[in-house]
């Protein structure tokens, strides 16, 4: 599957969806009103489960329910969604109900059930969704008696059997979607002689054998999706040609036949989506050239070498491309007209081994994605006239020169790791769209853009590791939506409080703040974290939602942030609405951590390392419970250590070395399981885990205390000269479990980087 910060989608797809939930209208009566017993009958099968809190009232339950105008038998049942909770067994009131037409029992939580045969009571069906239910086991032999069926939808579930015997008698089906399942065996080729079927969804099971379509398929149908099945035969594409009204054909990781891609073959003229990801390809598939319908084309994933052929940029219909992940170094033509004159809106040509100067992009181009490539030369200007642009990646690449004075016309800019350099163009105009600035590791200079106070829909602001000359931008609190503010290595100096050095930051939704490696100095008030109420909030699960990322009907985008995390710098994607992180290290802060850092409820990683910060460690961190990492080390704080942090459970990393501590060190869990370095560097300290211990069993002599003192002298000034080797030991051994502790983070790019030298030689 393709891991690209781009995420295309697909307006058509909405017709599959209109394919599967929708009924014709002579399915759905008008009226509600339902005999008594049937009201009665659907009222024992509610009390069969536990509801959420969602929808636990009756009107929520009804709200689904349609009975025949003239019987009053129930006829149609939506109950989609999470609201049933429980084991669906065989004596339901449900099948009880034998004038049901449409049943709609999808997104529930049926407690592993197996599929019932009690689904062949209700021999009027003629449309079954169960899709994502947890149903497990064999689809029961009564379902092929369900002869009036015409749609069918039993995905996302852990069903098995066979193919074979499941379509047997259901010759008026429409719409079967059996994709996410651990169904076995070889696909019947009697599926594609059924005469209504339309949509046909096999994805994701473990099939093999070979796939064949017999010449004389009389199928109308238009949508076939066979992605990551474990046929043991290459897929030739020539099978597909008798499907005269295929539309849309999904055949990602699946193996293809090298001479059926690089050939001249009679593919079918209708095709206007086609998924080829991770197929194994390596050379450029001759046979697109003749799909003139084409709109959609997913080659990402393969081994594709060489240059984009220029006839492809030719094709009049298409509109969304996706080359992610291959090993293109060029393209085929003159650079100033071989994209511009493409009818292509959302190109996806990340992670290649594209080099040389960036092309003019297309005229009508939406999103461009070209990330991990090594472009070189100046970006074009040329972008700055494509006035329907809202998302430019060029990042990690070799760009020089200087950055488009238009960055403010763009939704997401994201131009990190290149070698640009001047000023941050102030031009962004009132109003501007920009939700994501991203200029990090570039060499950009002078100050802030006082502009970026129009951008008011702006998110994310990422300018480490740059030269950037400034003061604190205590002015962009005036942005009501700001989330991440990363200034990481850099030039900003002068103190980080406001004016008056009385109020707190009040940033109004900041949970990002990353401002290590810079002149920052003087001290912090003693309310300084009261109001950041984004940072206060802890939210539930189900409310973790991705935030940043920009969305539009075809695509998706997803940034990235580099943070210092549990003593290393991690790469992270998809930054979440819960987190909350501080990172103020190696600057020249001092005075004391002020008491209100106990109200940032959401906070998962602190970093005040390396100043000059004094006191004692605040009592209120006892409150932070989401903390997993603290790092206070390179400090003169002074005093114990709070018991309090022994009881943060969730707290996997903490180094508070190299300071004045004194007293023994908190024995919970999560503290006695660090290294001896997290606690070196505080002559004061004792217990667990280190060696010093807080108690004595016996009053040594004179003597031996003097040898003793002596001797704990001498070990001391050793472990202070030592310190800082096991910490880096530590920190480059747990790299991989910080990486298994939080899987949406990885290594930042130099891994790519390499990974991407290796492929491109």
């Amino acid at each position: 599957m393709s891991h690209s910060r781009l995420r295309l989608r697909l307006l058509t797809l909405i017709s599959i969806l209109f394919i599967i939930t929708t009924t014709t209208t002579d399915l759905v009566a008008a009226s509600l009103r339902c005999r008594p017993d049937q009201t009665e009958t659907l009222k024992r099968f509610k009390n069969e489960f536990s509801f959420s809190s969602s929808c636990s009232d009756d009107a929520d339950f009804f709200r689904g329910v349609t009975c025949d105008n003239v019987t009053g038998a129930v006829t149609v049942l939506k109950l989609p969604g999470g609201c049933l909770r429980g084991t669906l067994r065989p004596n339901s009131s449900l099948f009880e109900l034998s004038h049901l037409r449409y049943l709609n029992l999808s997104f529930n939580n049926f407690a592993s059930s197996s599929l019932t045969s009690a689904f062949g009571q209700l021999k009027n069906l003629e449309i079954l969704l169960l899709s994502s239910n947890g149903f497990i086991g064999q689809v029961p032999s009564s379902i092929r008696n369900h002869t009036k069926l015409t749609q069918l939808q039993l995905s996302h579930n852990k069903l098995t059997g066979d193919l074979t015997s499941l379509v047997q008698n259901l010759t008026k089906l429409s719409a079967l979607d059996l994709s996410y399942n651990q169904f076995s065996g070889t696909i019947p080729s009697s599926l594609f002689t059924l005469p209504f079927l339309s949509y046909l969804d096999l994805s994701e099971n473990h099939l093999t054998g070979s796939l064949e379509i017999p010449n004389f398929s009389s199928s109308k149908l238009q949508i076939l999706m066979l992605s990551f099945l474990h046929l043991s035969h290459q897929i030739d594409l020539r099978i597909f040609s008798p499907l005269k009204s295929l539309s849309y054909l999904h055949l990602s990781g699946n193996s293809l036949t090298p001479t059926s891609v690089d050939s001249d073959i009679d593919f079918t003229k209708t095709l206007r989506i086609l998924l080829l990801s991770g197929c194994n390809i390596s050379d450029f598939p001759r046979f697109l050239k003749s799909l003139q319908n084409l709109e959609y084309l997913d080659l990402s994933d393969n081994r594709i070498k060489g240059n984009v052929p220029d006839w492809l940029w030719s094709l009049p219909r298409l509109t969304s491309l996706n080359l992610y992940n291959n090993s293109f170094t060029g393209f085929e033509g003159s650079l100033d007209r071989v994209l511009a004159n493409s009818s292509v809106q959302v190109l996806d040509m990340a992670y290649n081994c594209f080099r040389g100067s960036f092309p003019d992009p297309p005229l009508f181009i939406i999103n461009l994605s070209a990330w991990n490539n090594s472009f070189t030369g100046d970006i074009p200007l040329s972008t700055c006239n494509r006035t329907f642009l809202d998302v430019l990646d060029l990042s990690y690449n070799n760009f020089t020169g200087s950055i488009p004075p238009c960055i403010g016309n763009f939704n997401i800019v994201n131009l990190r790791k290149n070698k640009l350099e001047g000023n941050i163009p102030d031009e962004f105009y009132s109003g501007a769209s920009t939700q994501t600035l991203d200029l990090g590791y570039n060499r950009l200079t002078g100050k802030l853009p006082r502009s970026l106070l129009n951008c008011t829909q702006l998110k994310f602001v990422s300018l480490d590791h740059n030269r950037i000359n400034d003061t604190f931008p205590l002015w962009l609190k005036a942005l009501p939506s700001l989330k991440v503010l990363t200034l990481r290595s850099n030039r900003f100096h002068g103190p980080i409080s406001p004016p008056d050095d009385q109020g707190p930051l009040a940033f109004p939704k900041l949970q990002i703040l990353e401002i290590s490696h810079n002149r920052f100095t003087g001290s912090l008030p003693v309310n300084y974290f009261a109001n950041w109420s984004a940072t206060s909030l802890k939210t539930d699960d189900e409310e973790r939602l991705y935030m940043g990322d920009y969305t539009s009907d075809r695509f998706g985008y997803e940034e990235t942030l580099d943070l210092q995390y549990k003593g290393l710098y991690m790469e992270q994607g998809k930054v979440l609405t819960f987190y909350s992180a501080i990172d103020f290290s190696g600057n020249k802060l001092e005075g004391e951590i002020p008491e209100s850092i106990g109200l940032l409820k959401a906070l998962i990683a602190l970093n005040l390392s390396n100043n000059s910060f004094t006191g004692h460690i605040p009592m209120s961190f006892g409150n932070v419970t989401e903390l997993e990492s603290l790092d206070l080390s390179g400090n003169k704080i002074s005093g114990e250590i709070p018991q309090e942090l022994g009881r943060l459970s969730y707290l996997a990393y903490i180094d508070v070395s190299n300071n004045r501590l004194t007293g023994q060190i908190p024995q919970g869990t999560q503290i006695i399981g660090q290294p001896k370095s997290s606690f070196e560097g505080n002559l004061g300290l004792c217990g667990l885990p280190l060696e010093e211990t807080c108690f004595r069993e016996k009053i040594p002599s004179t003597q031996e205390q003097e040898e003793e003192e002596e001797e704990e002298a001498i070990l001391k000034w050793k472990a202070v000269a030592i310190g800082y080797g096991p910490g880096v030991l530590f920190g480059l051994a747990i790299a991989h479990v910080v990486a298994l502790y939080k899987p949406e983070w990885f290594i930042k790019n130099y891994g790519q980087d390499r990974l991407r030298g290796i492929r491109c030689l």
